[in-house]
């Protein structure tokens, strides 16, 4: 992998998205583990994602108006429901020290998040090759996709010790917690609308 693609993906890992905002909000609900297990389950949706994109399946997904709306709609109903549960305080969002989550709970509602944006497979599509060779096939691209994984899970890590530094002076006062709650149920609600404006 060269030093372009890293640096490329590291600023793709970075941009904040709806796995940064999820991992996020559960670490400062669930502590530093709750953001390993939140950075794993975004982690997994994105090795789907990138098989998705090396069997050929997004163009398929591209070239289907039906199927690319009934994914989207799934997708934009899901972050609603994320950013109205966020706001009223309520399951595993809400912004306040409370009891350990399991940790499969926390990774499934990563992956479905992540899952429900199809955006992401195309992605990959177009992505992915600008990086590879012509003799590099399909081995170059699991690559460069088992790279992206590796990079996602790590950046997604450093946004839950940043959060996890800082949770217990955030949780002492009621007025920081208030304005993070609505903040994360506005970037679910604004993600949802952005992807409900997303053509094919």
């Amino acid at each position: 992998m060269s030093p372009e693609y890293l640096l490329t993906t590291f600023i793709v890992c970075l941009a904040p998205g709806i796995g940064v905002i999820y991992t996020l909000s559960v670490t400062l609900t669930q502590g530093l583990r709750g953001g390993f297990w939140a950075s794993v389950g975004c982690t997994m949706a994105t090795l789907f994602h990138l098989g998705v994109a090396i069997a050929g399946l997004a163009a398929i997904l591209h070239g289907s108006a039906v199927l690319f709306q009934a994914v989207k709609v799934a997708g934009v109903a899901y972050l609603v429901w994320m950013a109205w549960g966020t706001l009223r305080g309520a399951g595993g969002l809400d912004i306040r020290a409370a009891l350990p989550q399991p940790a499969g709970s926390i990774v499934w509602r990563g992956v479905l998040l992540n899952l429900l944006n199809p955006k992401i497979p195309m992605f990959f599509l177009a992505f992915l090759p600008q990086f590879l060779s012509p003799g590099d096939g399909t081995r170059g691209m699991m690559l460069l996709g088992l790279g992206f994984a590796v990079m996602t899970f790590s950046v997604f890590m450093g946004y839950a010790a940043l959060a996890a530094s800082g949770r217990e002076a955030i949780l002492g006062r009621p007025a920081v917690m208030a304005w993070l709650r609505r903040a994360f149920a506005a970037s679910f609600a604004a993600l949802g609308i952005r992807l409900a404006l997303e053509r094919v």
